[in-house]
């Protein structure tokens, strides 16, 4: 079996972090390899390689023919940060997409003028312009080039997408077909639970925060047991990747919002299809009206 990717590891010692959190381990806790793979659903090896990277950030101790061991309290591993390291497709394609806000960027281009202006090697290029493309950020041009679409930009289009939102992921939750993965429940929560408890989300990386923003909705859409919600949420989350970071610092917005996820997934956990249908209303139409009142007021 080939060793767990660097990007693999960061991902599931973040989910181990979820586990401790959750089961309040205190320091000097042996963490099993096999009990942790059980309880992620993956084999040992990643495991293994996701409390090795723990283990350089002092969170955990290798003991020689013994295993790991916890060495900080629930408290302290609330300061950790495990960020995704970014390729430079990543890179390019945030950059393009902030400049492009910040009106940086003209509506239309073409491949070899964006190649001179950031200094960047074809083929990342063209690996993210076809990303953009399949995003739907940007289209090319009937002629010669690329261009922007409204989706990025409009705030209509935003409020659009709030819209389609609360026609699919309500009616998901009522689904006859829908199948919650309980661990999945419990990891999301304690995800959750993280964050509205850290001391300064503003320490928090946005990336992270947004991932397990999208992560909720998408883990909750898969359960419908329905591939066309699993796409249309996922297609959902890359429009809004990127766009609405600014937000993620504002303290009492990230926490109000990470508590109203908590009790659609404890709605969830309890068998409540209804009264989580019912929140998730709540919620999506609160993002809705708050970005409604925003155009209004510019």
């Amino acid at each position: 079996m080939q060793p767990a990717s660097s990007a693999s590891s960061r991902r599931i010692a973040r989910q181990i972090l979820d586990l401790i959190y959750e089961a309040r381990f205190d320091p000097g806790h042996h963490l099993r390899e096999q009990h942790l793979a059980d309880a992620l659903g993956v084999s040992r090896t990643p495991v293994r390689s996701a409390l090795k990277a723990l283990t350089l950030l002092g969170a955990v101790e290798a003991r020689p023919n013994q295993g790991f061991f916890l060495i900080k309290n629930v408290d302290e591993l609330l300061q950790l940060a495990i960020e995704q390291p970014k390729t430079s497709d990543q890179a390019l394609y945030e950059k393009l997409v902030h400049d492009r806000l910040a009106d940086a960027l003209p509506v239309s281009f073409t491949q070899t003028e964006i190649a001179q202006r950031y200094d960047v090697d074809r083929g990342v290029l063209s690996r993210t312009l076809l990303k953009l493309a399949e995003d739907g950020l940007i289209a090319r041009n009937t002629g010669h080039g690329w261009r922007f679409l409204q989706t990025l930009d409009s705030e209509v289009a935003r409020q659009n997408g709030y819209g389609f939102r609360l026609m699919i992921e309500p009616a998901a939750l009522r689904s006859p077909l829908f199948r919650p993965d309980r661990h999945a429940i419990k990891r999301m929560r304690a995800r959750h639970l993280w964050l509205i408890t850290h001391p300064d989300i503003t320490q928090v990386p946005a990336r992270e925060i947004f991932e397990t923003d999208a992560d909720f909705h998408e883990m909750l859409a898969e359960a419908s047991g329905n591939l066309y919600v699993l796409q249309a949420v996922q297609q959902q989350n890359r429009l809004r990747r990127l766009l609405e970071f600014g937000s993620y610092h504002n303290k009492r917005r990230v926490r109000e919002w990470c508590e109203e996820h908590v009790a659609i997934l404890d709605a969830v956990r309890d068998n409540l299809p209804e009264k989580a249908a019912v929140l998730m209303q709540q919620h999506l139409q609160s993002a809705h009206d708050l970005l409604a009142k925003k155009a209004t007021t510019s």
